[in-house]
């Protein structure tokens, strides 16, 4: 085991998702599995209870972690405060800490132009991110200054590079970006570092994505400078596991594009 062993990290949309090919597809469960192997209990959230039980059998089973997982939708319509203090309260009943924060879960309708967007639309992709990471963030603060923690939030090149068909879901992930640089400075007295990770990786949701809307994936995604996309384990999980180390405690406010050579800005 390594050094998260007997250490808690809730990671949001972290249900198992798979490639046509059958392998992992997900972000979010490719980062469980990297914290799964150094020994983290985890507490996974997203909206498909099935898919959360598909990836606590599988991360139990393989790792001989625990996973506590809890379904979680951060949406228009619900109470958003009381169905993120549902998710802190099982992870403290269980595990009586918390030392990693993961924001990775968002949901978008992406591939539609900002003048077609509804506002059903723009409000899916605020919640599932923006919202859903404000409200995890203000949650977790007592447990992390506890623990001098560490919070990892996503964001995206959609948001950096002003994607085409991207416009609710850029302005999310710009909105979590700003959010991670003031609790940066609010919170770096407290021990919690606090960074931001915009990842390029192949998932199911790209496979959807390039299916439903292929003019918005063509002028989208475009196959980085290194030959390949990100895997969401060894290239984009141990990333976010290093974050949390104490090797970058004194990063913090900062945004790391790993997109093999595409996240290139001034």
């Amino acid at each position: 085991m390594g050094f998260l062993e007997g250490k808690t990290a809730i990671i949001t949309g972290a249900g198992f998702a798979a490639l046509k090919d059958g392998s992992a597809g997900s972000i979010g469960y490719g980062i469980a599995t990297a914290y799964a192997k150094e020994g983290a209990n985890l507490v996974i959230t997203g909206r498909n209870a099935k898919k959360l039980e598909t990836a606590k059998e599988k991360l139990e089973a393989e790792y001989g972690i625990q996973v506590l997982c809890v379904a979680a939708d951060v949406n228009a319509g619900a109470d958003n405060q009381a169905v993120v203090q549902n998710v802190i309260d099982q992870a403290i009943e269980k595990f009586g800490r918390i030392d990693v924060l993961v924001n990775n879960a968002q949901a978008s309708a992406s591939g539609v132009t900002l003048a077609d967007h509804t506002t059903d639309q723009f409000d899916l992709a605020i919640y599932s991110g923006l919202y859903a990471t404000f409200y995890y963030m203000q949650a977790c603060y007592p447990y992390l200054k506890e623990t001098k923690g560490s919070v990892i939030n996503f964001a995206s090149g959609a948001g950096l590079f002003g994607n085409f068909g991207q416009c609710a879901y850029a302005a999310a992930k710009e909105g979590i970006r700003g959010l991670t640089r003031v609790a940066a400075t609010e919170w770096g007295s407290d021990g919690i570092n606090v960074n931001v990770v915009c990842p390029l990786a192949w998932t199911a949701a790209l496979e959807n994505f390039q299916e439903a809307y292929p003019d918005a994936f063509t002028a989208n995604v475009h196959m980085p400078p290194m030959g390949h996309y990100g895997n969401v384990e060894t290239e984009i999980g141990r990333v976010v596991v290093q974050l949390a180390s104490p090797d970058f405690k004194f990063m913090s406010g900062e945004t790391l594009t790993l997109e093999g050579g595409m996240g290139l800005r001034p």
